[in-house]
């Protein structure tokens, strides 16, 4: 690892570290919480997903959409207005609503096919933003001057390396420069994100080969063909399904790479200070 103790962390001039977990643990949290004490650099890789690698395929969405709208299709023709997608740290929507759910058009939901070729897109994004983050510690202290450097993860991160490959290339580059933190959760947070997932469906990332699995056993067990499916229902139980099948890799991850944090210790952090204590007490362990 980059830092094998706490007195490699604490003598360190340069903190650079890899938040990973599912969503809503925390991982933005403490980003934000670094970056507005100054000096964090703080690298958002689904920002970079949506902006560099997907920015594209998002505004041509909108602009179907658009197209539908014969006021809007004429100012789009002659060039009066333009379209882009507004991304921020903090609200991601624009990336979730270009992924889609599969299922009814009539409820929202896309061919089941065309979501294979979004998601599929998304892997390539996601492997290139992830590795980006070399190119982003140059650029934060080249040009800025950041020392300290924060890489917040996409959730889906575990879904584009292989933990127990001693020579993922993923895992081997970002291993080189920052130390991987997962944001563990307790069985309250796994019921938490279910409920505020259900409250409030997004669409997600799965490996392909286990998102068939999910598919075939969802209109298996509610008898419902392809183009029938609510799409929202299926990304709740679809849900649920993926936080089982990732728990085991996220674990691999940190044990084979990186450490360990809880989500309650994270949810107490306050400042850049609290930060850097938790990481030094995690690296005595």
């Amino acid at each position: 690892m980059l830092y094998n103790s706490s007195s490699d962390w604490n003598d360190a001039k340069s903190k650079r570290v890899m938040l990973f977990g599912m969503s809503g643990l925390g991982k933005t949290y403490i980003s934000e919480i670094l970056r507005a004490g100054g000096d964090w650099f703080h690298y958002s890789v689904d920002y970079r997903i949506g902006t560099r690698y997907m920015g594209e395929h998002i505004a041509d969405n909108f602009k179907a959409e658009a197209m539908r709208n014969p006021f809007l299709a004429d100012l789009l023709r002659s060039d009066a207005i333009y379209i882009a997608a507004n991304m921020k740290f903090s609200d991601l929507s624009p990336l979730s609503t270009y992924l889609g759910k599969p299922g009814n058009p009539e409820l929202g939901g896309i061919p089941f096919e065309e979501y294979l070729r979004r998601q599929r897109l998304h892997r390539d994004a996601e492997i290139n933003a992830m590795t980006d983050t070399v190119h982003f510690i140059d650029r934060a202290k080249q040009l800025y001057d950041y020392d300290n450097f924060i890489c917040d993860t996409s959730g889906s991160m575990v879904e584009v390396v292989n933990p127990d490959d001693p020579n993922d290339p993923v895992l081997n580059v970002l291993c080189e420069h920052v130390l991987p933190v997962w944001i563990e959760g307790a069985q309250d947070h796994t019921e938490e994100l279910v409920r505020r997932f259900t409250a409030a469906p997004k669409p997600m990332y799965y490996q392909e080969p286990f998102l068939h699995e999910c598919w075939d056993s969802y209109l298996d067990e509610k008898q419902v063909e392809p183009e029938r499916v609510n799409p929202d229902d299926f990304t709740v139980w679809g849900y649920r399904k993926l936080l089982e099948n990732r728990l085991p890799r996220y674990r691999a991850i940190a044990k084979n790479w990186g450490i360990t944090v809880q989500a309650s210790d994270v949810s107490k952090v306050k400042t850049s200070n609290d930060f850097n204590a938790l990481i030094a007490t995690t690296l005595k362990v």
